[in-house]
This record gives C-alpha cells, structure tokens and sequence, in this order.
C-alpha cells in the first residue's frame, strides 16, 4: 500500500477531529457570548469569537493542500482597524460571511462522523481480514455469513482482507478529494 493511503487516513482523522472541535467551540463560544451580551463583556467576545472564523478557514485551507493537494484561493475578510471596538462589534455581528463561515465549520462534525466511520471500515476492516490466519484461534469471526474456523477459511478471509485492502485505497482516496471539495466550495462560498 503506498504511503498516500497512510496520509489520507491521518487526513480523514483530522477531519474528525477538527470538526468536533469546530463543532464543540462554536457552540460553547457563541452560547456563552450569547448569555453574556446583557453585560459589557457579552459583545466584544462574541465579536472576537466571530473573528476565529477567518483562522479557522485558513487552517482549513493549508490542511487541504498539504493532505489532498487541492488549492483553494486564500480567504481574506477585511476589516477596518481604525474603528471604536463598538463599530467593529457592529461589522462583526452584521457581517453575514462570519454567520456562514460558523456554519459551514460546523457542519464539519457530520463530515468527521463520516470520516471516522470510513477509517474504522477502510483501514481496519482489511487489516483484521488480512490477520485472520493468526486470530481466527483465538477470537470468534465470522465474514458476512461465514464462520471463520479452520485455516483454509482464514486463508479464503485473508484474500478477501487483500481485495478489501486494494479497493480501501481508491475508496479512501476518493473520500479524501471529496472532502478536500467540501474545503473549496466553502471558500468560494464565503468570497462571494
């Protein structure tokens, strides 16, 4: 298997992780600003929650190249610097690009439960095919309707383990380039 496969699922991996994590700082950092907006401090810290987007997209962008090698135009958000922290609060908050940056990271955490259920299937499905003429002593398996109990049926469940493994890195591949899409479409999304 070539090292790109190995790459993908460190990709589909972050993909995960990122998006719980979007998904988890979002929702904690906008709930909280939102509770606070009746104080002095409410509205500037949702306004620099609201400022994380543009960071955030950014780290989106450099992941996709370096994993997928899909590149995306740089999003750039402008914003005066010479303005009172009122005015940027009001340009922050009235700016409808951070609104669908927000949602368009949060929808990241479908796309993570995605892409950890295809790392769980892709990468270690084929691997526990591909071992079953050491394991199939010592744990009870059973391939779609089959029980795994002597050596030629571990050996018939390796092969399968290796076609698995064959088609894992095109599916994988594929899978990654979708969600190096996703990245750019987002992007695009956000510059019009």
């Amino acid at each position: 298997m070539k090292s790109g496969f190995i790459q993908n699922g460190y990709f589909l991996l972050l993909t995960f992780v990122t998006g719980l994590f979007y998904f988890c700082f979002y929702m904690v950092a906008l709930l909280l600003s939102l509770s606070l907006s009746f104080t002095v401090i409410g509205i500037p810290l949702f306004t620099r929650v609201l400022r994380t987007t543009t960071t955030f997209i950014q780290f989106e962008r450099t992941q996709t190249k370096i994993y997928t090698d899909i590149s995306t135009a740089p999003y750039n958000k402008k914003i005066a610097t010479d303005a009172s922290v009122w005015v940027h609060a009001k340009l922050e908050l009235t700016d409808r690009r951070n609104w669908f940056a927000v949602f368009w990271l949060m929808q990241k955490l479908g796309i993570g439960l995605v892409s950890l259920v295809s790392v769980a299937i892709l990468y270690l499905g084929p691997i526990a095919f591909l071992l079953a003429p050491l394991l199939y002593r010592y744990v009870d398996l059973n391939v779609i309707f089959m029980q795994v109990d002597t050596f030629a049926e571990s050996l018939f469940t390796m092969g399968l383990g290796a076609v698995f493994a064959a088609i894992s890195v095109k599916l994988s591949d594929r899978l990654v380039k979708t969600i190096g899409g996703y990245t750019r479409a987002m992007i695009q999304q956000l510059d019009r």
